[in-house]
């Protein structure tokens, strides 16, 4: 006899969920799902691994306990992986959207499997032994940016999937009214970042003089791709939902912050054990160039902008702690990394002169 297949506390309604999947001709498989494990790796969403007849999938949905934009990120993400499919760009196939929230009481999709890891720590196998593996992983990644900021957003239907016009105008104010934001949080007050002031005035002066507005990620780094275990090989960007429309090369300025070479800062750490032999920063920018075809003179100024967004970003955990919302050790560390990201802002504005 069969063992009915655990719920999850609530997170998976088996008897709607069961129908709608086996209603659905893109989700490979017949019958009934038959086997289900909860994966690790998602720090908001939830996900899992479906097996239906032996064939895998990937069920997305959002946590138990919603925010206010839970749903609609969801649909987000389907959204840009059904655009993006087919192109160059590593991600997983979208199988199927399930926008009726009455399935398992929230929007939700499926997916293809990825079979690899994510680069974090300790690197496995030839990574770990090879430089030219680890340089390539590093190479990938730049390409892997650089294909999806190639992609028409018009000719793949995401005209409306952000605001295009005057992107470049609103980046510091929009980045500062949050911070601004977090004064309301108990505990917290003014924001004690030095140089915030400083590096948003340059980046208002410093505007580049157009946009190439395409599709962005948003959070493109080494915690939300991954690689082949057999071959120094990108296999997926994952995790699309803070993806938008904007200039990609602020994807390019997000992974130069996770980067370390020396002369940075004190006080950051590599990501990525062994870091020996990776690629500088200036050796990413000229990759990005040659795949991308873009004058990368501008770079300076994403590099800098990617380092005042994610500061911000990560600034309200810290302000969460401070009011008891958020634990106070990860808000002490994510200051910490704040501090780092403005530091490293101010280090690259001065080398412009």
């Amino acid at each position: 006899m069969t063992q009915p297949l655990s719920d999850f506390d609530g997170l998976l309604e088996w008897g709607a969920l069961q129908e709608w999947i086996q209603a659905q001709p893109g989700i490979p498989g017949t019958g009934p799902v038959t086997e289900v494990t909860q994966l690790t790796g998602g720090s908001q969403n939830n996900i899992f691994l479906l097996s239906r007849d032996g064939v895998k999938s990937v069920l997305r949905r959002p946590p138990k306990h919603l925010r206010k934009n839970s749903n609609s990120t969801m649909l987000r993400e389907a959204t840009v992986l059904g655009a993006i499919k087919g192109s160059a760009v590593p991600h997983p196939e979208l199988y199927a959207t399930g926008d009726d929230e009455s399935i398992i009481g929230v929007n939700f999709y499926v997916m293809q499997p990825i079979d690899g890891f994510t680069p974090m720590g300790q690197l496995p196998g030839q990574y770990a032994t090879d430089v030219e593996w680890r340089r390539k992983l590093a190479f990938e990644m730049v390409d892997g940016a650089a294909k999806l900021g190639a992609i028409d957003y018009k000719a793949v239907g995401l005209a409306d999937f952000g605001k295009a016009d005057n992107w470049l105008e609103r980046q510091v104010s929009r980045w500062r009214s949050q911070l601004d934001g977090y004064s309301q949080m108990e505990g917290y007050g003014k924001a004690d970042i030095p140089g915030v002031d400083a590096i948003g005035d340059w980046l208002e002066k410093h505007k580049p003089a157009e946009a190439k507005i395409g599709i962005i990620h948003g959070d493109y780094q080494f915690a939300n791709v991954m690689f082949s275990y057999d071959e120094p090989k990108l296999a997926a960007a994952v995790d699309w939902e803070l993806s938008s429309l904007g200039d990609p090369l602020l994807d390019l300025g997000w992974v130069l912050q996770s980067w370390i070479e020396p002369g940075d800062p004190p006080g950051k750490d590599a990501m990525l054990q062994p870091w020996e032999g990776m690629p500088s920063r200036a050796e990413l920018v000229a990759r990005y160039g040659e795949v991308s075809g873009r004058d990368m003179s501008d770079m300076p100024w994403f590099e800098v902008l990617g380092c005042y967004k994610l500061g911000i970003l990560l600034e309200g955990t810290y302000a969460r702690a401070l009011a008891g919302q958020a634990p106070k050790e990860m808000g002490d560390i994510m200051h910490g990394v704040t501090l780092w990201l403005f530091a490293k802002a101010t280090q690259v504005i001065q080398q412009q002169g």
